[in-house]
């Protein structure tokens, strides 16, 4: 095939082994691009990226962000840290080192490069919200101190500096407030609310859900997102300010361990515990800002897929030495 120099771009994927990122670098390499794929494999897996050993427009950098970076690319898309509580309150200086210095790494490198950089924010900048549901203005109700602080605090210092970067350096910015996505590729063991119901459930085992189960999620299939990052990247022209990506839909916690349950055909009971500290009430995006900047609305529903990532974790699980190539090595 002709190398299309007029099109094809050299991307940079932090965080590219991980859920997300892996399904962000299966992405540009269909458009056609060139990936730089980062992680240290703290969270991420190989397994995730197996598939692209022997592409010819893939390579593998096992890297710590939080250490410079030397690399020539046209675009970065900043993705590393982790993602669940589970993950980041095991590490909680690191996630926030990840997040604050992985950020100045990388935007140290963009500014070397004059390239644009995206960075993957979260919702949980918005903390237990008091506006609902959530737009970009709404500046957030965070519990600093909590044990949720490093993974929260540590985003909104990123996007901080991304924002001081694009006005002090004029550097062309994205951020993307990223909303409960899930999806193939997810941790088994991360203790998001999805991949923890679908493995009970598959297993017969009781659904542990906390609190009342009447606090809110809205579901973003992973396809939808990934497709929303790379719209967001792709924008012409200035940017200011973030832009929310996420599934409006909102379900009850109640409601999707029964919906789960019904997809899977399982004999699970619903198990009730105390909530965690600061955890979320509610938790919708308004997308208002991605409709009309992007052209860009989630189009997979939540049962299929939730269909979708069954199947993922039935074969996971039927494959018992593929299943332990997965487990978390840091006992938590």
């Amino acid at each position: 095939m002709a190398r299309l120099y007029d099109s094809r771009k050299r991307a940079l994927v932090t965080g590219g082994a991980g859920f997300l990122g892996s399904h962000l670098v299966d992405r540009l390499l269909m458009d056609g691009h060139e990936v730089v794929c980062v992680d240290n494999l703290f969270t991420g897996t190989k397994r995730n990226i197996d598939h692209l050993r022997n592409h010819e427009r893939f390579e593998f950098i096992r890297h710590d962000v939080t250490f410079p970076l030397y690399i020539e690319v046209d675009e970065i898309y900043n993705l590393a840290c982790p993602a669940s509580p589970v993950h980041y309150q095991h590490e909680p200086v690191q996630t926030t080192k990840t997040s604050v210095i992985g950020a100045i790494n990388m935007l140290g490198l963009a500014k070397r490069l004059h390239a644009r950089i995206l960075q993957a924010s979260t919702s949980e900048v918005y903390g237990d919200p008091d506006v609902h549901p959530q737009t970009e203005k709404y500046r957030g109700h965070v519990n600093l101190a909590g044990p949720r602080g490093c993974y929260d605090e540590g985003k909104r210092c990123a996007e901080t500096l991304f924002y001081d970067y694009k006005r002090q350096h004029r550097l062309s910015i994205r951020v993307a407030r990223i909303f409960n996505t899930y999806g193939p590729n997810m941790h088994p063991q991360d203790g998001r609310v999805v991949s923890s119901f679908i493995i009970q459930a598959l297993n017969n085992e009781p659904i542990t859900i906390y609190g009342s189960g009447s606090q809110t999620r809205s579901f973003c299939y992973v396809d939808d997102l990934v497709d929303g990052l790379t719209r967001l990247m792709n924008l012409e022209g200035d940017l200011d300010g973030p832009v929310n990506l996420g599934n409006p839909f909102e379900i009850t916690i109640s409601e999707l361990a029964q919906l789960i349950i019904s997809l899977v055909g399982s004999r699970s009971r619903l198990e009730f515990r105390p909530l965690p500290q600061d955890d979320p009430r509610q938790r919708c995006p308004d997308i208002t800002r991605a409709e009309q900047l992007l052209h860009w609305s989630p189009k997979v529903p939540l049962k299929e897929g939730l269909s979708r990532t069954i199947r993922y974790f039935d074969n996971l699980l039927s494959s018992p030495n593929e299943a332990k190539k997965l487990i978390w090595k840091v006992a938590v």
